[in-house]
């Protein structure tokens, strides 16, 4: 028996020295050292947003402390961020990358230019579901989703090269009577934003948290009115305004609204990593990024920010982006139809 507890006792002690070796060894790598995050969007979006709130306070939980830099890198609708982070970053646990996961779908569909498997990603995790709305500004004449179906002209939306911005409005059109006008070629939402206020545009499809943190003002006075939301049930704080699927066409419309767009919201703000780094810089990543969106300092920063946090883990996110590529090859065509070419 005392042989027993004797044999327990150093398989403890093995594993705590084991345990502290490699937090040790993390502590080293990073001390000193600056981690970048490549946001694939303009400064002052909701993607940039996110970003730059985490990263005021994630250092602090690496082992080592390391401080973070952050990189917009716009263009093709975030396809430069995500193919730079595929291709050109180091696998070495020091390049983060933020963009919009709506990328992952269009890889599925044969988008040209996705030149990555999305599976290869090492996935850190995501802050928020996107919670998808619609809003135009007061000025448009577009403050409801009756105006908006008597809309004589096309409503003219902006987006960004691809994404939500542009994935939203496609579907939109393609499933419901909505007269719709897409205007592609923004670099970000704060641009779709400029435009919208200067008259060039109704308005745009984004998210509501982003929307509600870059855009406060003008929904604050109703110079800008969310009137869609895009989710399988009402946002906690948008009660009333109706969803997307009430004016799908037919099942089958209602289906393609589902699997096009609600469902790709669960991975559509993605932190990665690239292929090939490190399983324990990986591990110590998203364990760093999980206690940041838990810490009380960053949550006030967040609330300040009008920001949302719901987090969604890396190894949920997986689970998410392997199910895609499982979708039945009845509705791939469907979504290649409405969504696979620009």
């Amino acid at each position: 028996m005392k042989r027993t507890r004797y044999v327990l006792g150093c398989s403890l002690i093995a594993f705590e020295l084991l345990m502290a070796s490699g937090a040790s060894g993390q502590d080293s790598f990073y001390k000193g050292k600056n981690i970048r995050v490549v946001v694939a969007t303009s400064a002052g979006g909701g993607f940039d947003a996110y970003t730059r709130v985490i990263v005021r306070h994630m250092g602090k939980h690496v082992p080592g402390r390391p401080a973070f830099v952050v990189e917009n890198m716009p263009g093709a609708g975030h396809l430069i961020g995500a193919s730079h982070m595929y291709r050109v970053a180091k696998p070495d646990g020091l390049t983060l990358g933020h963009f919009q996961g709506g990328l992952f779908l269009y890889q599925l569909l044969g988008r040209p230019g996705i030149e990555f498997d999305a599976a290869k990603f090492e996935f850190i995790g995501a802050p928020v579901t996107d919670n998808r709305a619609c809003a135009f500004t007061k000025a448009s004449g577009i403050t409801s989703m009756d105006r908006w179906l008597a809309a004589k002209t096309p409503v003219k939306i902006g987006g960004i090269g691809g994404g939500a911005t542009e994935d939203v409005p496609r579907m939109l059109a393609a499933t419901t009577p909505l007269p719709i006008q897409l205007v592609s070629g923004y670099k970000g939402t704060a641009e779709v934003r400029l435009a919208a206020d200067s008259g060039e545009l109704a308005g745009g499809c984004w998210t509501w948290d982003s929307i509600r943190a870059t855009w406060t003002k003008a929904i604050a006075s109703g110079d800008a009115v969310v009137v869609l939301q895009i989710l399988s049930k009402p946002h906690r704080e948008l009660p009333n305004v109706p969803l997307a699927a009430k004016y799908a066409k037919n099942e089958e419309a209602r289906q393609l609204i589902q699997v096009g767009i609600e469902e790709p919201s669960d991975y559509y703000r993605p932190y990665v990593l690239p292929p090939g780094t490190p399983k324990d810089r990986v591990a110590t990543l998203r364990k760093a990024f999980l206690d940041t969106l838990k810490d009380p300092e960053f949550l006030a920063d967040a609330e300040k920010a009008k920001l949302d946090i719901e987090p969604i883990t890396g190894e949920e996110m997986e689970k998410k982006v392997e199910k895609l590529f499982k979708l039945s090859p009845a509705l791939v065509t469907k979504l290649r139809e409405i969504l696979g070419s620009k």
